[in-house]
Order: C-alpha cells, then sequence, then structure tokens
C-alpha cells in the first residue's frame, strides 16, 4: 500500500509537472516518505502539500523536493551541503544523487533526530550537523551543489563563495510571503543566474539571511 502510494506521487505528482531527471524520480521513489513524519502524520505523507512535523517546522512538498534536487544537475560524484535539514526527507534523497552530503539544521533538536533518522535507515552518506546555515560550512568547502530549504532576502554571500568551479546553488530568493527558485552556477568568468519557479519558503534566519530572530 505504501509503496503503492509512493510510486502514484511520483507518476501524479512530479511526472505530471515535469520532472524528468530519471535519477530524481527513482530516489523520490526509494524514499519513504513517512518514515521522515509524527506518526499521526504518516497517513498523509504521500499527499501533494508540505507537512508539518516538530519545532514548528514543515517538510516540503515532494514536488519541491524533487524540482530542487533536478535543478542541482546531480551526477552522482559530488559533495553537497544542504541548508535547512529539518526532518531529513530530502537529505535523504540527494545522498542517493550525489556521494557525500552535509545538512545543517538551525534548531539543534530536529539536527539530533534527523541524524538518528538517517543513520537508522541506512543512508551512510549524510552527515546533520547543527548551526547557522546562512554561515555555510567554511572548513568543508567547497561544494559541488548546494541546495537551501528556507528563503533569503538575498544569496548569502558565504554560500556563493563556498560554490566550487562549476558548483550549482539552488536558493528561493525574495520576500517573506512568495519569492523566486534561482540556480547560481559558479564559472570561470563568474557567476550564471537562472531563475526557475515561483515558490513559497519558510524564512531563512542567520546572521547572513534574516537574522536569527528573523528581522533583517
Amino acid at each position: 500500500m505504501i509503496e503503492q502510494q509512493r510510486q502514484a506521487m511520483v507518476r501524479e505528482q512530479l511526472q505530471r509537472r515535469g520532472i524528468t531527471d530519471t535519477r530524481v524520480l527513482a530516489a523520490m521513489e526509494r524514499v519513504p516518505r513517512h518514515r521522515f513524519l509524527p506518526a499521526d502524520a504518516q497517513e498523509k505523507a504521500y499527499a501533494d502539500r508540505a507537512l508539518p512535523i516538530a519545532e514548528g517546522q514543515t517538510i516540503s512538498q515532494p514536488y519541491i523536493v524533487a524540482l530542487m534536487a533536478q535543478a542541482l544537475l546531480l551526477r552522482g560524484d559530488e559533495r553537497l551541503l544542504e541548508i535547512g535539514a529539518g526532518s531529513g526527507y530530502a537529505a535523504a534523497v540527494l545522498s542517493l544523487l550525489a556521494a557525500d552530503v552535509v545538512a545543517i539544521e538551525r534548531i539543534p533538536t530536529l539536527a539530533a533526530a534527523a541524524e538518528e533518522r538517517l543513520i537508522s535507515l541506512g543512508y551512510i552518506n549524510v552527515r546533520v550537523l547543527s548551526g547557522d546555515g546562512t554561515a555555510g560550512l567554511p572548513g568543508e568547502a567547497p561544494f559541488d551543489a548546494i541546495s537551501v530549504a528556507a528563503a533569503s532576502p538575498w544569496v548569502p554571500r558565504p554560500l556563493r563563495e563556498q560554490l566550487a568551479r562549476d558548483g550549482r546553488l539552488v536558493i528561493p530568493v525574495g520576500g517573506r510571503d512568495e519569492q523566486r527558485l534561482l540556480r547560481i552556477t559558479r564559472t570561470p568568468t563568474g557567476e550564471r543566474l537562472e531563475q526557475l519557479s515561483g515558490v513559497r519558503f519558510v524564512p531563512l534566519l542567520g546572521k547572513h539571511a534574516w537574522g536569527e530572530h528573523g528581522a533583517r
């Protein structure tokens, strides 16, 4: 039953809406989204919507997870940094698409729970750290890909600086209510910016975005 729901999610929510990367589709079909949700929300796991998790946070809509994964143009050999780990669901998907994933989560209890969950489910190429994701992880940079699962008023400079040559950064940028999903690619001569889609994310809190308490 659960497997059939997941297959239907991939077919009806992803493929019909333009997700064409076969590796992304396969990863979305493999990862058990229900295992990343509280028990009382698991029956809704494969619905086409974001759902609440602990600490007032949410797990992203499946389509958005797939859209961002596809936008990263992953081949399988990348070192990837994810900002905003939440429950760990997107990190699990990304771990099937990249060689090594480091995820940063602002809320310590969420970070610890996500790490434990990922380990228990066998995702061995993922680490979850607690900290200010807007600062990235300079001690381990550069990264071939960076995925930001919260909305910033601008692209944080530390994240731009931590991109490897030909690296891709995917991030929602805009106001608190609506944003544009951007892809920034680091080229030998600078940066290439592409606008991908209109989106709505929770604010990215931290020193280099909205500020620790949500103020600019």
